[in-house]
């Protein structure tokens, strides 16, 4: 089985207070287990996210059976997960040119080594 990766960014609220509540509900065993294992069903092998200012990075690392739609659908459906979203919302700002609806936006590669 092959592993790919996704670079994704989005953007936090520009407030110390907000980015330090983001940042603990992210700290090791504070993610819902109910989120994480909607992760690992959809294919989703492993996943950081990295923070510089407000700006959030998002690495993702999936196997083949992973599906960018397939996830939206399944989190779609998820009680928990749109719970955990909704809650995440208070704290996300989205990028000016992300599309409607979206919040993780791709990022290009423009250099490798």
């Amino acid at each position: 089985m092959s592993i790919k990766k996704h670079y994704l960014a989005l953007d936090l609220q520009d407030d110390p207070e907000l980015i330090a509540q983001y940042k603990e509900y992210h700290a090791p065993g504070n993610v819902w287990p109910e989120v994480l294992q909607s992760l690992r069903d959809s294919g989703v092998v492993d996943m950081e996210i990295h923070l510089t200012g407000n700006r959030l990075f998002m690495v993702l690392e999936v196997d083949d059976t992973f599906d960018m739609e397939r996830k939206a659908r399944m989190d779609a459906d998820n009680h928990k997960v749109q719970e955990w979203e909704e809650l995440m919302m208070k704290f996300q700002k989205l990028l000016p040119w992300a599309q409607d609806g979206q919040k993780w936006v791709p990022m290009e590669r423009v250099f490798k080594l």
